[in-house]
Parts: structure tokens; C-alpha cells; sequence
């Protein structure tokens, strides 16, 4: 359930019977043709439609991540390291000291792995809490995509989701060739930008819906798996 669907008389009843709340974690960065909001749009969503059957309460994602590699693509902005960290670390601090004990951040956008690492470590300072980490693209939902098209990155066919995709934007239809994942590692950021064009990373552009839903699917069920029974 959207927290903000609920007021806080009513969160505060349900952590009578529940301790466990969802925080997305996101980035707001290009993302070639599609939403600059994708990495949040997706976390969130995966989110919502994981937690909802178990009555889990879903905060809204975290707009904003790691991503300085995108900063010569306009409306890509990034936070420092430390910041994001305690950005997470503050979150995590605040709705504990509420009540929340077992706190599950789903996170978006690859970049944000550090998030990982902290959650570890909020975790390993105390005994009434746990911090959960868990990517919408997570082990099983990789392989579904790489089953499915081994090619294929940032801004490629598996992050093409209605609900990602903007109106009057067409998608090309034939696919880009890989990225060189050595000068990537290499560039400075104006040489990404010049590196990868358009912003994808290569691979087809679309596959069919069934596809798709195939991944979707996997990854909701995934995720309601780790939020169900992926704690200690």
C-alpha cells in the first residue's frame, strides 16, 4: 500500500501488527528515449505491486542517486557518494527511531550499490533492526532478461515498460551496437557522452510485450519473495 494513500493515524495502527516498510531508491537520469524518472518509476512500481498483497506499506522512491558518469546529459543529477549514503543512512535512522524495525530498500538504479554495503552495516549496529537491500532487476529477474536477450544495458529493451516510455517519443526499432565497456570505464563524463550518443548502452531497443511481461512478473515475485521472507 502507497503511503501516501495513508495518514499517519494509520500508519501508526498498522506498526501495532507490522514493523516492515518499503523505501525505493532511485536516480533521475537520462535514459536515451525513455523517462528521465525510469530508475525511480521502476523501483517504485516493482515495489507497490510486491508489497501489496502483503499489506506493506511503500514510501515514495528517492528521486535522486548516483549517476556523475550521465552529467553531461541535462536533467541527470547527482549526488556525492557520502551524501546519497547519508541521505539512506538518515532515512533508515528516522523510521527506526518511529517503530520501523525491518526496513526494505528496493533499489532502481545500478549505481546506487553502495546502498548495499551501508545496509549492511546499519544492520550489524544493532539488534532490533535490519536494513534489507534488494535490486527490482535481482538475480532471478537478470537471468529471465539475459534468457531472454543477452544483449542489452542501460536504457535497452528490459527498462522499455509502458509506464517508462513517454508519449509522441518513437523508440528505433533495430538495435545499437555494444558499448566499449573499457572506454566507458576510462571517459570522464563529456566522454560518455560522446561514447554512447544517445545514451543507451546498446543492445535492441524493444522486444515484444510477452517479453516484457515475463520480466515484470518475475521481478514482482521476486521481490514479494525477499519482503516476505528475506529477513533474519
Amino acid at each position: 500500500m502507497k503511503a501516501y494513500d495513508l495518514n499517519w493515524i494509520q500508519l501508526e495502527d498498522y506498526l501495532q501488527r507490522d514493523d516492515r516498510i518499503v523505501v525505493p531508491l532511485g536516480s533521475t537520469e537520462q535514459h536515451a528515449y525513455l523517462s528521465l524518472g525510469t530508475d525511480a518509476i521502476l523501483a517504485e512500481r516493482v515495489a507497490n505491486e510486491a508489497a501489496e498483497s502483503l499489506g506493506v506499506p511503500v514510501l515514495p522512491a528517492l528521486p535522486y542517486g548516483l549517476t556523475p558518469k550521465f552529467a553531461a546529459f541535462p536533467g541527470s543529477p547527482s549526488l556525492r557518494v557520502e551524501t546519497f549514503l547519508a541521505v539512506v543512512r538518515d532515512l533508515l535512522d528516522s523510521l527506526h527511531g518511529q517503530g520501523f524495525r525491518r526496513i526494505f530498500l528496493l533499489n532502481g538504479h545500478g549505481g546506487n550499490a553502495p546502498a548495499g554495503n551501508l545496509a549492511e552495516d546499519w544492520t550489524s549496529e544493532r539488534e532490533d533492526g535490519q536494513a534489507l537491500y534488494h535490486e527490482w532487476f535481482g538475480p532471478k529477474t537478470y537471468a529471465v532478461i539475459r534468457e531472454i536477450e543477452p544483449d542489452g544495458q542501460h536504457a535497452s529493451w528490459w527498462e522499455n515498460f509502458p509506464w517508462t516510455r513517454l508519449a509522441g517519443v518513437d523508440v528505433p526499432e533495430e538495435s545499437k551496437p555494444p558499448m566499449d565497456q573499457a572506454a566507458y570505464r576510462a571517459a570522464d563524463a563529456a566522454g560518455v557522452r560522446a561514447l554512447i550518443g544517445d545514451g543507451s548502452f546498446g543492445g535492441p531497443y524493444t522486444r515484444p510485450p510477452e517479453d516484457l511481461e515475463r520480466v515484470w512478473a518475475t521481478a514482482v515475485a521476486e521481490a514479494r519473495e525477499a519482503l516476505e521472507s528475506g529477513w533474519r
